[in-house]
């Protein structure tokens, strides 16, 4: 994946409660990096698609769940690298409604094979015997973890921050394997704070990111799953409908909108002193919005505008 030229965002929000406790927040687009590859995807799948390449290799086999970001863009970036895609696929009982879900119907479209495995089975897809049988199935193939993590992908995350990034006491991002967090706090300076805000409840991720990170400036904020990876309530809805018509900026329920909901309370908690700067790092996920619509619908919930 090549970009021509490369110019985010950088979106100051304004805000009546930001300016009330004196905080300056700004969002870096990093959403708006590719239509169909974008924020942290691309970042991760920069030069493991550069090794694969190198390598010679013709398939590349990854991860996911139903609405899986890291899915879709791999598809994608497959497609345009001339790469086959094979997508392992939590929960069999997906595969007969594959056609009505945004997500995978849009990674079939892209030519990525879906194979879809028990949840159990999904349990076991770092352990060897599974693997085994992927390769027996699937012949020679370049792995990629489940969201992308890894050496490469963190290299790639490290190139979210430029110079002029280093003016901010705060940076944010949501945290769903640690990747994009573990680059962030490799190319932080040392006079800067890291907060990552998980999508998924548990302790786990301290340990993953720990893997890549040597930095010590770094918080998990673990108050603002919402219950968990996927889940969203009526008033998540409510409040990324109502930052997007402030804003003009869409969030997405997994991830994103979660952490600017979490920044913005904790400057309401006074987590924050009076004349901080933030900049949350926005990494996509938007092509996720139309399969939670439909989870909320069946739940007889606002939808996402």
């Amino acid at each position: 994946m090549n970009l021509k030229s490369l110019h985010l965002q950088h979106q100051e929000i304004h805000l009546e409660k930001l300016e009330r406790y004196g905080i300056r927040l700004v969002i870096k687009r990093e959403d708006l990096i590719h239509p169909f590859v974008s924020g942290n995807k691309y970042r991760k799948l920069k030069y493991n698609l550069v090794e694969l390449q190198e390598k010679g290799y013709a398939k590349l086999l990854t991860f996911g769940g139903a609405y899986s970001n890291h899915i879709a863009a791999t598809a994608y970036a497959a497609k345009e690298q001339g790469v086959k895609a094979i997508g392992v696929i939590r929960g069999e009982e997906l595969k007969a409604k594959a056609g009505e879900n945004p997500t995978l119907n849009f990674a079939r479209k892209q030519g990525m094979e879906l194979h879809f495995v028990s949840r159990e089975i999904y349990r076991t897809k770092t352990q060897p015997m599974f693997l085994e049988s992927l390769y027996r199935r699937f012949g020679d193939f370049y792995l990629l973890p489940e969201g992308g993590t890894n050496a490469l992908a963190v290299k790639g995350c490290e190139e979210i921050l430029v110079e002029k990034d280093s003016a901010f006491d705060y940076i944010c991002c949501a945290v769903g394997t640690g990747g994009t967090i573990s680059g962030l706090i490799n190319a932080s300076t040392v006079h800067q704070k890291v907060l990552g805000f998980p999508a998924l409840k548990g302790s786990f991720l301290k340990n993953e990111i720990c893997n890549f990170v040597s930095g010590k400036n770094w918080e998990l904020i673990e108050d603002y799953h919402f219950g968990g990876y996927a889940k969203i309530s009526a008033s998540l809805v409510n409040f990324i409908n109502v930052f997007k018509e402030q804003t003009a900026i869409p969030l997405d329920p997994v991830y994103t909108g979660k952490m600017i909901y979490g920044i913005l309370d904790l400057a309401e908690k006074g987590y924050f002193s009076r004349g901080s700067s933030i900049l949350a790092i926005h990494t996509g996920g938007l092509q996720g919005i139309p399969g939670m619509n439909q989870i909320l619908k069946r739940k007889q919930l606002p939808l996402i505008q």
